[in-house]
């Protein structure tokens, strides 16, 4: 979610009315979420100036851990050179501790591709923008399932408005830093995440869904205590 409304934030410094807009100073500490969305809180050091140039070799950037050298345009300005800075920060402030850690492991390739080309610069920022939107589309849309194999190990029992209070492990990624807590696009996925934990015993069903509209599902390692609850749907082993 942050990678995604930080590519849309640079999306729109790219074809600002201002023109091209750069980040002078692109430090983590320089943005803040509100209501989900990455907003930039300081614009002292953003320019609009494309700097200028008479060959490429003054379309020079540097980093700490690469460089890079852009191309001069005939009109005496280096190619997206705003646009590429904003998006190779992007890429080693963010993108690499965030992108490809906690997706599915159908999605981890296209991630890894776009960590891959903003790193390398072979993108600009409206193509970074498309595969990221593409990668969102498959995720709630449930189309990264497709050709995964799903024949369940173990049969499940349903419990209509019950819920196992305790019973918790922990595992990573997790909504909860004292139990398993996941989001799935259906109970079907939540069935292959419980039988690829061999402590998993039982899942439920929440009426809690994440910004993408998935269900969170706490997955449980015994289902010894099983409470009503008329908000949850407890499947168990």
């Amino acid at each position: 979610q942050i990678c995604l409304s930080l590519v849309r934030l640079l999306h729109y410094l790219a074809h600002s009315p201002l023109g091209s807009v750069t980040l002078l100073d692109f430090r983590p500490r320089q943005f803040v979420i509100v209501d989900g969305e990455l907003k930039v809180t300081d614009l002292d050091d953003a320019s609009v100036e494309e700097s200028s140039c008479t060959s490429n070799s003054d379309c020079f950037m540097e980093f700490p851990a690469r460089n890079f050298t852009l191309p001069c345009s005939v009109e005496g300005r280096c190619q997206s050179m705003n646009e590429k800075r904003n998006l190779y920060n992007a890429y080693r402030f963010f993108f690499t501790y965030l992108l490809p850690h906690s997706a599915p492991s159908s999605l981890r390739p296209l991630l890894d591709k776009i960590v891959n080309a903003t790193g390398e610069l072979h993108w600009g920022i409206d193509e970074t923008a498309a595969q990221l939107e593409r990668v969102l589309n498959l995720y709630k849309s449930g189309e990264y399932l497709q050709n995964t194999t799903r024949v369940p190990k173990a049969e499940y029992r349903r419990v209509p408005e019950a819920f196992i209070p305790d019973e918790n492990y922990r595992c990573w990624p997790s909504y909860h830093h004292k139990g398993c807590l996941l989001s799935v696009f259906d109970v079907n996925e939540a069935i292959e995440i419980c039988d690829s934990y061999s402590q998993c015993k039982a899942f439920v069903l929440t009426n809690q869904t994440t910004w993408t509209g998935r269900q969170l599902v706490f997955f449980k390692m015994a289902s010894n205590h099983i409470v009503p609850d008329p908000d949850k749907i407890t499947y168990v082993k």
